[in-house]
């Protein structure tokens, strides 16, 4: 065979390929992206852990009195997600029913309603949030001020770049 010959059957081969693993159907998303775009199955009991963790030392630096721990109860159990506003993805059998343009309607429907909902959900977080901080003396106000503004850092730019665990940024060649 000639070179030219060898390389378009090459090229033809690698070119399937790529097809064929685009073509692919994506799976039921039971994690999040992780470092570097991979998929990471999220560990709820480890995650609840942490959250209790991250709780119980913002109780402990509030030093909250016995009269406010009614609304530091209610604050909690506001900030959980609610399990039934997870998004609801339809069955693939239920997809491949509809014609194209029907998936996208529904995939839209779908996803207005995510949007309204995690609006809604995030709003409820926020008023509850206001609602404790009304019950906080000054000084509490400050340390709820200091860890508010370290997780929203942290929620922001990630855990390799919030103030405790904060890493240079690698150096790229010039």
């Amino acid at each position: 065979m000639t070179k030219i010959f060898k390389t378009l059957v090459l090229a033809a081969a690698l070119g399937t390929a790529g097809l064929v693993a685009m073509a692919q159907p994506m799976g039921a998303h039971d994690g999040m992206m992780g470092p570097h775009g991979r998929h990471v199955k999220m560990d709820t009991a480890k995650m609840e852990a942490m959250a209790t963790k991250r709780a119980d030392a913002l109780k402990a630096q509030l030093k909250l009195t016995p009269e406010q721990l009614p609304a530091w109860n209610t604050f909690l159990t506001a900030m959980k997600p609610d399990a039934s506003a997870m998004p609801k993805h339809p069955s693939r059998e239920e997809l491949d029913k509809l014609s194209t343009p029907e998936r996208i309607d529904k995939m839209r429907a779908l996803r207005d309603q995510q949007h309204k909902d995690m609006l809604a959900a995030m709003d409820k977080r926020d008023q509850a949030t206001k609602t404790f901080y009304a019950t906080l003396n000054a000084e509490q106000k400050k340390t709820f001020d200091a860890q508010h503004m370290r997780m929203e850092d942290h929620a922001r730019k990630g855990p390799r770049h919030s103030a405790q665990g904060a890493k240079p940024a690698p150096k790229t060649p010039q």
